[in-house]
């Protein structure tokens, strides 16, 4: 019997050097005060929304240039491990009470103890961070859409707007969805930028990163965002990409703030 995910969380992961000013940046994007530090090395902040449930939070990692990964909070949270491990999920690390698992692409993901929380935040300055996109390479792509579709059972998943998307969303009233995103080449890495990911050698490690819904105010919420230290990248049809403080980059999505869709008609 699956487990249900009752809650999720997305992961703002930055190097560690670069912590404080990741910290500061998602902060005042998701209009949110910080909780204090916690972790082995202090590692973890979650932001802290006015009212209402967190779903966002940032850690420093030792290594790499860090990017994002979702955390499922269930009831159960090795019966979870358990079934995730069955489809084909690898255990990574397993704490008290929590542990991180990688999907059969290498995405990193976590299942920890669900604490009750059930109120969405809502819409900040137009926008809303509800989406963590998997970046995958073409061989892995299918696999990775049955995996994701498995495990979440009560998730409904179809093909997204452009034919290298592919939706996995979750039950009205959990905050954070997921984009599965299949890549032009074998080479894992930010897709949305227009780069080709790397000269043809070797395969990166996988990657992901953050999505944010703002409906027709895409232009104004890039302006809000470049105000508070954001750098422009680059500019597609139906999203912008932006680079953080720390280095990190997402996206600005055409899509609707409130329900995560397409937008609405005549909107």
């Amino acid at each position: 019997m699956s487990r249900p995910v009752r809650w999720t969380y997305a992961f703002v992961d930055r190097p560690a050097a670069l912590f404080e000013r990741a910290c500061a940046f998602w902060t005042a994007v998701t209009d949110t005060r910080p909780s204090g530090l916690r972790g082995e090395r202090q590692e973890f902040v979650t932001l802290l929304p006015e009212g209402a449930d967190a779903c966002v939070k940032v850690q420093g990692v030792s290594g790499g240039d860090g990017g994002a990964h979702l955390d499922f909070a269930v009831e159960d949270v090795p019966g979870f491990v358990e079934e995730a491990r069955g489809l084909g999920a690898e255990p990574a690390a397993v704490h008290d009470g929590w542990a991180v698992l990688r999907s059969p692409a290498g995405h990193a993901f976590c299942a920890v103890p669900w604490q009750g929380e059930a109120v969405r935040p809502p819409v900040v300055a137009g926008s809303r961070l509800d989406q963590v996109c998997l970046d995958l390479p073409p061989s892995a792509f299918d696999a990775e859409v049955a995996f994701w579709t498995a495990l979440l059972p009560d998730w409904p998943a179809r093909p997204g707007s452009r034919p290298e998307f592919h939706v996995v969303e979750p039950p009205a009233g959990l905050p954070v969805r997921i984009l599965l995103q299949r890549l032009d080449d074998e080479h894992t890495g930010d897709g949305r930028d227009g780069g080709s990911g790397g000269d043809g050698a070797d395969t990166a490690p996988p990657s992901a990163h953050l999505d944010l819904a703002c409906g027709a105010d895409v232009d104004a919420v890039r302006a809000r965002h470049e105000r508070l230290g954001a750098e422009f990248v680059a500019r597609h049809p139906h999203w912008t990409v932006l680079r953080d403080p720390a280095g990190g980059v997402y996206c600005l999505t055409g899509r609707d703030a409130e329900t995560g869709g397409l937008p609405r008609a005549g909107s």
